[in-house]
């Protein structure tokens, strides 16, 4: 099963490289072009009156932010919350984006969304991750944009499944849309943390990694559920490489009818994009490249030595298992389990490695083990 998704990984990276390669970079990414320090989506969680629309563009475009999103159709999570305002919202959205010369970007969910927003005029559409959550929804808007070439975003799907977020990428390509992008947002999950959505930053790396191609937007509204985190996680985002960031703006959230406490005022936004750092992805000095290259040696080397290690581990562990087969024991012992968490987790203190880091090691780990002794036990 793993060679399978290896196998389908290459294949899409490849097309899209392919794909992308017959025409020219400008033109791929002409629509992220921006004077900002990097390119932003900004405009209310959702479309509320002609007046709240418009004061919102006219402020952001103070500001120099090329696109306005809003929201017209609300995927709520439970009924008798403002679910927007449907499609009479759409053209007072089209209307302020081109008034302040903006352009215009709206989520949708149906092939109805998808014609109402090109009647309307609108710019950029983008698919939800509860969207994305659905080949069904996805495939019926992209059949609803064939014979059409306009940036189409794509958010990650709402669960951490990377397979989801690269079909729904490969749906909407394959209906003839050249401009793509991907819109990290954040996963789900079942108990509060200090942010409403995980990022999970190893999932959109290595979207990063299996599509070098596709630009990768980070949404901090959505991830943080909280203004006081956005600056935080728009720098990680800038850190990490991404190409842009699409963020809540209202003019006056206090009396926003959704998602009020993620939404900044216009000008606490451009104070923020302010005092973002964007870092070079790469250097010119050369002592810079060959001290990289020297502590990069260094950890290559001491990569394989460790993999070299985990492979001696699963050596005995399937030794161990032998023996238990032969004396008749169970694979997991409860007790030994309990030791070897907490006995690493008190060396991994002392050698300064964080308990969360250590937890996933001895769990991965533990995992291989359960997986090795099991085919020992069912070999016959």
């Amino acid at each position: 099963m793993l060679v399978s998704k290896e196998i389908k990984f290459t294949f899409f990276d490849l097309y899209l490289t392919l794909m992308t390669t017959s025409i020219k970079p400008d033109h791929l990414n002409s629509w992220l072009d921006t004077d900002l320090k990097t390119f932003i989506i900004a405009g209310p969680c959702s479309v509320e009156t002609e007046e709240q629309i418009h004061t919102t563009a006219k402020a952001l475009s103070s500001y120099h932010i090329p696109v306005l999103r809003g929201g017209i159709w609300k995927p709520r999570t439970r009924p008798g919350s403002f679910t927007g305002l449907g499609t009479k919202g759409i053209q007072w959205l089209a209307d302020a984006a081109k008034a302040n010369n903006m352009k215009s970007a709206v989520e949708v969910a149906t092939a109805q969304h998808v014609e109402d927003c090109l009647k309307a005029g609108i710019d950029i559409l983008w698919i939800g991750a509860r969207s994305t959550v659905s080949p069904f929804v996805v495939q019926e808007i992209a059949d609803a944009l064939r014979g059409v070439d306009m940036p189409i975003l794509i958010k990650n799907p709402i669960n951490p499944d990377i397979e989801l977020w690269i079909g729904a990428i490969e749906r909407i390509n394959h209906a003839g849309i050249t401009k793509i992008a991907a819109i990290h947002r954040g996963f789900s999950q079942y108990e509060k943390n200090t942010y409403r959505n995980t990022p999970n930053w190893n999932i959109p790396l290595e979207l990063k990694r299996l599509v070098p191609n596709l630009p990768v937007i980070c949404d901090p509204s959505h991830i943080c559920g909280s203004i006081d985190l956005i600056p935080h996680i728009s720098q990680k985002a800038m850190d990490l490489n991404f190409d842009g960031l699409m963020i809540e703006s209202h003019y006056d959230p206090s009396i926003a009818l959704s998602d009020k406490d993620q939404q900044l005022k216009p000008a606490e936004l451009a104070r923020l994009i302010e005092h973002l750092i964007i870092r070079d992805i790469d250097s010119e000095n050369i002592e810079f490249k060959d001290q990289l290259l020297r502590l990069r040696t260094e950890i290559d080397k001491i990569d394989f030595e460790v993999l070299e290690l985990i492979a001696s581990r699963l050596k005995l562990i399937q030794e161990i298992g032998i023996y238990k087969k032969e004396n008749n024991i169970t694979i997991f012992q409860p007790e030994r389990w309990a030791q070897i968490v907490e006995s690493r987790k008190k060396y991994g203190k002392e050698i300064h490695l964080s308990e969360e880091m250590i937890l996933d090691l001895v769990k991965l780990i533990h995992r291989e083990s359960i997986s090795i002794q099991t085919k020992v036990m069912q070999d016959e």
